[in-house]
């Protein structure tokens, strides 16, 4: 990633518009910016939230609030908790979210 012609800014993220996005089960709540071909996203999952798809995007992803269980297409998981991160690339390990309790999460991709 490249970050090129991002002048200085800050973000209030209570400020960002939330857009809405339903999970197989559950509900995931974004607050989006884009810098260029950047995303960075506030996501907040709901209980029971589970994603209706496998991912073969790039993203790194920090845990803010609560835990997350990450699966990999090829049956491995990973439970992160705040704090934690995971990091991949596009087109890598195909994957997808889900959280019992709910999650917050800062994401770059």
């Amino acid at each position: 990633m490249k970050m090129t012609d991002i002048p200085f800014g800050t973000t209030h993220w209570d400020r960002i518009p939330v857009t809405e996005h339903p999970g197989e089960t559950g509900r995931a709540f974004w607050r989006t910016r884009h810098f260029g071909e950047i995303r960075v996203r506030m996501v907040e999952y709901t209980p029971g939230y589970l994603a209706d798809h496998w991912c073969s995007k790039g993203h790194i992803l920090l845990v803010l609030e609560g835990e997350l269980v990450t699966e990999l297409q090829d049956g491995r998981e990973f439970t992160l908790t705040p704090g934690s991160s995971y990091q991949v690339a596009d087109g890598a390990e195909p994957h997808r979210s889900r959280t019992a309790t709910g999650a917050k999460l800062f994401i770059v991709d």
